[in-house]
């Protein structure tokens, strides 16, 4: 008998096992999808193991597959290594990420999602034909084959000859046009500080670079250049960035560079186009990735460098199910390929940084913009503003910047971390503030649509005027980036403007079409949230304004003091990067902050060593490890296991924060516990014998694991 052990493509945890099914001489393989069937029903499952001519006997019915779905393994030895490392490290199901590792074309899920397939014909068999049939049948065997529409558009016979059966009709996989892009030479000379960046990446002894630039220093170029390298060792090489809106400026660059080399990979594609970008990287037809951070998962075969673009970014980790974070699954994937990584940015992580002053990364700076040139910033204090009865959202010394740089026809970018309209509606009788019916949260009203949204759940209501109480007057308070485009529209009438935020970029390609636009200077001032705070490079940007840049501080998190410098030092970076002096305005509340007042001097280094003795003092990553579990259910039993598992923890001698009640979301209850331990591996030990108790537990208790968790806002 012949056995396959397959992971099922439910993502329960009670069922995060093996299943063992027979077959006789169905085409199975490791790395395979199969149907099967599973708990009654058909589902697809992956195929891990395989063991032929099995003698081994079971107490129950071996169930057979039912049929094979891959003419070839999709996922290869290293790929489903990799799964079982991620589930391991980040305490979640082996198919969560198998599911996170593929196109949603190939996910292992009963899904409607169809690889789109198309028509093509090629010659069979040579039958007794016409003359004229005789030198159309020529035509089809000089190409071997060719899509049917385009064979039946080249004669009224080819119908016929398919009559006769001269020619066979099968399927392939459609492949989207794809325009043919020109290699751009390049003019730049890279300074010293950038080739002995490139030096360093090719040459270290270390296999991980901590790349530490200024914003506007050149490392794009730099990565260029050492990607131009790799690529001539014929080994592959991967460009991670952290947002979407990023990905068409370095799709561009590296396009011009290397052509049609360049496989795109991120959300914002299709279903298709991701499995044809996946497909393309897996028949080695392209070398180089470039994409956000799903991109990590690409099928390469020889890996030779892979690049995390503002490596410091949130965005790198994945917040639902299988909560890994692209740089070390990076990390993990370089020493099987035995592979360079780059860890970039202006404001590295305080994790990255600190594994590079031990030496266990090879820091390398480039301390100078190109243009050697930095910005000029200055701090407007917002409570001297108000008192002065200026507006709270703009000051009056902004307003007059703006004015300047309009008039010297030049571009603003207005940064306000904040979408909607206004973000706390009140009522004028009671108080009372209208909330989310089903979260712990207000309710935001987005003018532009008249609707009161939620932005933790979605939820989304017709605005209302009155209090559903009292009857009393609804009143806004605060302002969001809807708000900040309405007031800027009325001082400046005939200024053009472009807002960039949730709203705003959620059809297909708005993110390059928007910052095109910008970047051909259709508009004068791009406003937006943090989406436009870093990696964009417009030389005639020469003024940044900075909204409530110091709001992040008052978040009840450890990190909110190195967010709100990364955000202010990032956003001040777009501003002068062409051979105009840049100035950068930000308004806050708290000026005498170090985060703030770091960032008013660019100065990381301040930052990091005052940041450093916080984490000490408080025993928080990078000298500690931590783990956040959260258990949810929709009445207090959460808060009973919440208690529960921290008892056991703190037996263990780890030290646990907790139980914290956080905001409801969805109707669903949430207790948080946060474990800190020295020891990664022992921490991880003890974490996951909590999560395989729970999930073989019958306990209607949701637990949520996140490994070194970013961040602990409610």
């Amino acid at each position: 008998m012949n056995l396959a052990s397959c992971y099922i493509e439910n993502n329960t945890s009670a069922l995060d096992q093996t299943y063992t099914y027979q077959f006789k001489n169905e085409p199975v393989e490791i790395g395979k999808r199969v149907l099967v069937n599973f708990n009654y029903r058909e589902c697809v499952a992956f195929v891990d193991s395989i063991e032929m001519n099995s003698s081994k006997t079971f107490p129950y019915e071996i169930k057979p597959i039912l049929s094979v779905l891959d003419e070839q393994p999709i996922l290869n030895a290293e790929m489903i290594d990799l799964a079982k490392w991620i589930s391991k490290t980040s305490i979640s199901t082996v198919i969560s990420a198998l599911q996170a590792m593929v196109p949603p074309a190939l996910k292992p899920k009963s899904n409607d999602i169809k690889i789109k397939m198309e028509k093509w014909v090629r010659p069979l068999d040579d039958h007794t034909k016409t003359p004229k049939q005789a030198m159309l049948y020529e035509r089809l065997i000089k190409e071997g084959e060719m899509k049917r529409s385009e064979w039946l558009k080249l004669s009224s016979l080819s119908k016929k000859l398919e009559e006769m059966g001269c020619v066979e009709i099968f399927e392939k996989e459609k492949r989207t046009y794809e325009e043919v892009i020109e290699k751009k030479p390049c003019h730049i000379v890279l300074n010293e500080e950038q080739k002995h960046a490139v030096e360093r990446i090719l040459h270290s002894s270390k296999d991980v670079i901590a790349l530490k630039g200024v914003t506007g220093s050149g490392k794009t170029e730099v990565y260029l250049h050492a990607a131009e390298a790799v690529l001539k060792q014929g080994r592959e090489v991967l460009i991670l960035v952290p947002e979407i809106s990023l990905t068409p400026l370095m799709v561009k660059r590296v396009q011009e560079r290397f052509g049609n080399d360049v496989a795109i990979y991120h959300s914002g594609l299709s279903a298709q186009q991701k499995y044809e970008q996946y497909q393309s990287v897996r028949g080695k037809e392209k070398r180089i990735v470039v994409g956000t951070r799903s991109a990590v998962f690409m099928p390469f075969s020889d890996l030779g460098l892979i690049i995390l673009d503002e490596e410091h970014d949130l965005s790198y980790k994945q917040d639902q199910n299988c909560r890994y974070h692209a740089r070390d699954v990076a990390l993990h994937r370089a020493k099987t390929h035995h592979a360079r990584v780059v860890l970039a940015s202006a404001t590295p992580s305080l994790d990255t940084m600190a594994r590079a002053l031990k030496k266990v990364y090879e820091l390398v700076e480039i301390k100078h913009r190109v243009n050697q040139s930095l910005p000029h910033v200055k701090l407007i204090n917002m409570n001297e503003v108000i008192r002065k009865k200026q507006s709270y959202i703009l000051s009056d010394e902004m307003i007059t910047e703006m004015r300047k740089t309009l008039d010297r026809k030049q571009q603003i970018i207005l940064l306000l971390n904040r979408r909607g309209y206004q973000p706390i509606l009140r009522c004028s009788q009671c108080g009372k503030v209208l909330m989310c019916p089903h979260c712990d949260k207000p309710l935001v009203l987005h003018k532009e649509k008249n609707t009161l949204n939620c932005h933790l759940c979605g939820t989304v209501l017709k605005r209302i005027y009155e209090c559903p109480q009292c009857h009393g007057k609804l009143s806004g308070s605060g302002f969001g980036t809807q708000m900040l485009e309405e007031k800027v529209a009325q001082l400046f009438p005939d200024a053009r403007l472009i807002r960039m935020d949730a709203d705003t970029t959620t059809r297909k390609n708005a993110h390059e079409t928007l910052l095109k636009a910008f970047e051909n200077h259709e508009a004068d001032i791009l406003l937006g949230t943090q989406m436009i705070s870093k990696g964009l490079d417009f030389e005639n940007v020469t003024l940044v304004g900075i909204l409530q840049g110091d709001a992040m501080l008052a978040r009840s998190d450890y990190r909110s003091a190195e967010l709100t410098f990364d955000l202010l030092t990032q956003a001040s970076g777009r501003s002068g990067r062409g051979n105009t002096n840049g100035k950068v305005l930000i308004q806050v509340y708290d000026e005498d902050h170090y985060a703030i007042q770091c960032a008013l001097k660019q100065d990381y280094d301040s930052f990091f060593r005052h940041e450093m003795q916080y984490r000490h003092l408080a025993g928080y990553p990078p000298y500690t490890y931590l783990c956040a579990l959260t258990f949810i259910s929709k009445d207090e039993s959460g808060s009973d296991e919440a208690n529960h598992v921290m008892k056991l923890l703190k037996e263990k001698d780890f030290k646990v924060l907790g139980v914290s009640e956080l905001l409801k979301i969805q109707d669903e209850k949430r207790y948080r516990i946060c474990v800190k331990s020295k020891s990664l591996e022992l921490l991880q030990k003890e974490i996951y014998d909590v999560y395989q108790h729970h999930r073989t537990s019958k306990s209607r208790v949701k637990l949520h694991i996140d490994m070194n968790p970013l961040t602990l806002d409610d």
